[in-house]
């Protein structure tokens, strides 16, 4: 009798494992599937973002050739491209101003510190 309630606790305790078994490689089943999910995810973000930087490509390219003609053409285009120059640096320079009053509420920051 003896033998037959080992065997009984030794069956019990391999049930019991291969439950605990069962359940780890569920859990990494899903696990897995999740990661191949996610992969497959990145995978068509960066294959989007690949069309993205071509076509980017492709317009700063012709913005550059047509930049080259223009500088090639001659004076009166260097003139014109000087002038568009100064107005984006005095774009730039006037919605620095504006944006700096505008986040220090409407006061200049002095340089002195608080006592």
């Amino acid at each position: 009798m003896g033998i037959n309630n080992k065997e009984k606790a030794m069956d019990y305790e391999n049930r019991a494992m291969t439950d605990q078994l069962s359940s780890k490689v569920s859990r990494l089943k899903s696990l897995a599937f999740d990661i191949d999910m996610d992969t497959r995810e990145h995978n068509r973000l960066l294959d989007s973002m690949g069309g993205d930087f071509d076509s980017t490509e492709t317009f700063l390219g012709g913005s550059a050739g047509r930049l080259s003609k223009m500088l090639s053409g001659g004076r009166g285009n260097r003139r014109v491209l000087c002038y568009t120059a100064a107005g984006l640096v005095a774009v730039f320079v006037l919605f620095y101003y504006v944006l700096s009053r505008i986040s220090w509420g409407g006061s200049v920051p002095s340089a002195e510190a608080p006592l």
